[in-house]
């Protein structure tokens, strides 16, 4: 498990490409949009104003911002389903919202940093022309709570295995048999890499039972260094049991620590759709790179925990999901991909060329059909 890195560009581009889209490019389908010439309002006072002609299939709308703070506007349709999103639109700006509309009734959804609600602009009616293009509908908090709710009982479960794998390995350790110890290390270990998105919500147990060496003064020296990995790394570089108990010691009680202080720890609902691609994201620039492996030689068992991890958020996810991303069984037939080519491997030397760029490539097009899900489910304030 490590921290969450942010969405590349590529994954930016998947999120507007699959969900709600803005800006200027091509359209699905490979045709442009036409400037409608139309400049819409921003502001809230005036959200939506000056949509006096409108008009069905692919187009441009401007929209402006006329007010003194930062603007985000969504173009929703009667029923609430996003079809466009500017966010971060600042005073005095003008920019294009890129759509393809059908025959219904829109919107303009507009909030900013000064108030707490949205303001929605009046309803426009549009007829004729063929189908509009994609639409999301808005998630809110309340849509994400029973999806936060069941996924944190998997985690409350999965921590209390955690501890129990990690007073094996302590008592391991404790009992000088070092070859015991190493094979006690990976279950321990693979147990929390399934944790998946609570890392978010670890806060610093996530550093004291999982960190890195990698940026600490003393490297892998430093006396601040705890965790799985600084035991991993002791393990398999030889140190000796006198040194490695205090390490398994420390490792243990933050792990019971953590388990204590669960009921009073709090998963944003806005962290869960973000974790769905974060998680798979970190893999791939620590696992698959070998870069987070302290000498147990186990990145693909690892890497293994994440995808279970990532189905973990997902089918949390899923209720909320199913009737807004319809790629969702494509997602899922990838990671199972991802699991084949990781099944009974465990170091990266397992691989030969060839299958590790397979498995990156596999990797890389599960992270694109996951990458969407942090726009789609994101929870919005729709009132």
């Amino acid at each position: 498990m490590r921290p969450w890195v942010p969405l590349t560009a590529a994954a930016v581009a998947a999120v507007v490409a699959a969900a709600v889209a803005g800006g200027a490019g091509l359209l699905p389908g490979g045709g442009r949009s036409r400037a409608s010439g139309t400049v819409l309002e921003a502001t809230l006072g005036r959200c939506g104003t000056g949509w006096t002609r409108p008009r069905p299939g692919p187009q441009t709308l401007l929209v402006r911002n006329s007010g003194n703070a930062i603007a985000e506007v969504r173009l929703v349709d009667r029923a609430g389903a996003v079809h466009a999103e500017l966010e971060g639109l600042g005073p005095g700006v003008t920019r294009p919202m890129r759509v393809t509309l059908g025959a219904g009734e829109y919107a303009l959804r507009c909030s900013d940093d000064s108030a707490g609600d949205p303001r929605t602009g009046p309803l426009v009616r549009i007829t004729g022309g063929g189908p509009g293009g994609p639409a999301v509908p808005a998630v809110s908090e309340n849509d994400l709570a029973d999806a936060v709710a069941a996924y944190w009982t998997k985690v409350t479960a999965g921590v209390g295995r955690l501890a129990d794998l990690t007073g094996a390995l302590r008592s391991a350790v404790a009992s000088g048999d070092l070859g015991e110890a190493r094979r006690a290390w990976p279950p321990a270990h693979l147990a929390y890499e399934r944790l998946g998105a609570a890392y978010g919500t670890f806060g610093d147990f996530d550093t004291e039972i999982n960190g890195r060496p990698e940026g600490l003064p003393g490297g892998v020296r430093d006396p601040g260094w705890t965790g799985f990995h600084r035991l991993e790394y002791g393990l398999w570089h030889g140190e000796g049991a006198a040194a490695l108990g205090r390490v398994a010691d420390r490792l243990d009680r933050d792990v019971r620590d953590l388990r204590a202080d669960l009921p009073r720890q709090r998963l944003d609902p806005a962290d869960l759709p973000l974790r769905a691609h974060e998680i798979l994201e970190a893999t791939l620039r620590f696992e698959l790179t070998g870069e987070a492996d302290q000498g147990s030689g186990t990145s693909l068992r690892t890497a293994a925990a994440n995808v279970a991890g990532t189905r973990l958020v997902l089918d949390a996810l899923r209720p909320v999901l199913r009737t807004r991303y319809p790629r969702l069984p494509e997602a899922y037939a990838w990671l199972d991909r991802v699991d084949a080519l990781l099944r009974g491997r465990s170091a990266l030397s397992d691989l030969s060329a060839a299958e590790r760029r397979r498995l990156n490539g596999a990797t890389g097009q599960a992270l694109e059909l996951l990458a969407p899900i942090a726009e789609i489910a994101a929870p919005r304030r729709t009132s």
